[in-house]
């Protein structure tokens, strides 16, 4: 559901760019030291560099000649934490739009809100908790993760026609693109769904401090030792990223599907109607210069994709993503104790 920059006006890119940074502002305002903890930090690295790898695997989609991606958001939030899950959920999407051309760079802001804000705060606190706050147990978890990873794509996706016909480049009737966007993305959610409580059934059992920090706030205790746990993790990502994501489907995914489905219905249904795109044009040539894999393979690899270059992008891009995640959380973490000390002595002294 990565959005182009020809789907876009500057207008609609340009807001929603303002407001997925607002929003991850006031993530970072928000966030406290137990969410950004020394065992937390490890974790969202890691989480952030799964996702990135699991995104790479696109699932067919029987009977329908499109496939579809995991957005992860609502395991992200179980994992973490509204808040962090939206720094990190925005972590991957940077990286893929900067290194790998996978979603444009003007449509960043609506893809981090799809993909990023509507799940981690949104639909997360407001259905994926109260759902586990009747009952923790394996399956609660199962039952909340299919709810609100149907919801969530449910939302995004009916947000990336908003935002297209907001737009008004394209000429995509409203109600055929919108039924087509909300019936695959119904059948894609399920499929998060189930690999969502899949993953979060399995941490649980290995660690449920892990979920109940995130949920309940509970604090993780000194004593659990995190260190196999995140090698684990590690080595899931690295055969997910490296090795799994060889054999993804080749089907368009649900959005180039509506799109195509769509155009299907008007000999105009996708038109730019004759506009120079300045603005795009600069964008697409930042993006040819930092994309060093575009599309997951070897820049000087026009032929065909090469299963070498999937594995090779997975593997980088994981190790990227868990960089810029963890770096991040590093920093705000160290910014923030850095302010506490600060505020304290300033008391003291008065």
């Amino acid at each position: 559901m990565h959005m182009a920059d020809a789907l876009l006006s500057a207008a609609v890119s340009s807001t929603m760019c303002a407001v997925s940074a607002a929003a991850i502002g006031y993530s970072i305002t928000k966030i406290n030291n137990n969410e950004l903890s020394e065992k937390k930090i490890p974790l969202m690295a890691v989480a952030g560099a799964f996702i990135f790898a699991a995104q790479m695997i696109n699932f067919t989609i029987p009977g329908t000649g499109s496939s579809g991606h995991i957005g992860g958001g609502i395991l992200l939030a179980a994992l973490l934490g509204s808040y962090p899950a939206l720094l990190t959920i925005s972590a991957v999407l940077i990286i893929q739009c900067l290194f790998f051309a996978d979603g444009g760079l003007l449509a960043l802001g609506c893809n981090i809100f799809n993909l990023g804000v509507i799940p981690c705060l949104l639909v997360y606190p407001l259905l994926f908790k109260p759902i586990l706050k009747k009952k923790f147990s394996t399956s609660a978890i199962g039952i909340a993760s299919i709810v609100a990873a149907i919801i969530s794509l449910q939302l995004g996706a009916f947000g990336v026609v908003l935002q297209t016909q907001a737009s008004g480049i394209t000429e995509l009737p409203f109600k055929t693109f919108a039924l087509l966007m909300q019936s695959i993305h119904l059948a894609i959610g399920v499929v998060e769904g189930i690999i969502t409580a899949g993953v979060l059934r399995f941490v649980y059992k290995m660690e449920p401090q892990i979920l109940e920090n995130a949920n309940q706030k509970i604090v993780i205790g000194k004593v659990v030792p995190f260190r196999n746990k995140m090698i684990v993790m590690v080595a899931i990502t690295i055969a997910v990223g490296g090795l799994f994501s060889i054999f993804a489907s080749t089907y368009p995914d649900g959005l180039e599907w509506a799109i195509k489905k769509t155009a299907k219905t008007s000999l105009h249904a996708v038109n730019d109607h004759g506009r120079k795109k300045p603005l795009l044009e600069t964008t697409a040539r930042i993006q040819n210069i930092t994309a060093f894999m575009p599309d997951y393979d070897y820049k000087l690899n026009s032929k065909r994709p090469s299963s070498e270059g999937t594995s090779v992008a997975g593997i980088i891009g994981s190790g990227l993503t868990f960089l810029l995640a963890g770096g991040t959380a590093f920093i705000i973490s160290t910014a923030k104790k850095r302010r506490k000390r600060t505020t304290s002595v300033s008391a003291n002294k008065i």
